[in-house]
């Protein structure tokens, strides 16, 4: 689909969950602004986890995990990635991609003796200690990376 339908899709689907949402970003392609978007993705931290659930039933929601639900929201297929607080900058790091970026980025932490953890728990050490993760920022600081905006993770 075209970036800019997307996007208008994703913010409608966006003002639905608002009122469940605690805080939520559209991540994947869209943020990395590709013209052509195969699907939605969102990163959300929910108000309350059985009141999102309940919303996304209504929408249509097929599929829930732990992490993640999917559904089709007005022709386009969605998934949702649910994270806290803690886990919130890493998966949008991980999440806004692209692949090959993130292999990059887990290819020079295991050069480090580190590993980003897709699950968002950060990057951390042999010990498994955390030692970044609270913003994307710090996450390629860390790794001893100049920042790369979305727009450029590809």
């Amino acid at each position: 689909m075209e970036l800019e339908f997307a996007k208008k899709t994703a913010a409608e689907l966006m003002a639905e969950l608002s009122p469940v949402a605690k805080k939520f970003e559209v991540v994947g392609s869209i943020r990395r602004h590709r013209p052509i978007v195969k699907d939605i993705d969102l990163l959300i931290i929910p108000k309350d986890l059985p009141l999102l659930d309940c919303k996304l039933r209504e929408l249509g929601c097929d599929f829930g995990g732990p992490k993640i639900r999917r559904l089709v929201y007005k022709g386009a297929l969605v998934d949702i990635y649910i994270a806290t607080e803690e886990t919130w900058a890493t998966l949008l790091l991980i999440r806004t991609g692209s692949t090959r970026h993130n292999v990059r980025l887990c290819t020079r932490a295991r050069s480090l003796g580190l590993q980003l953890k897709a699950d968002g728990q950060g990057l951390v050490d042999a010990r498994g200690n955390r030692i970044a993760g609270d913003t994307e920022e710090s996450i390629f600081q860390a790794l001893a990376l100049p920042f790369k905006p979305p727009e450029k993770r590809e």
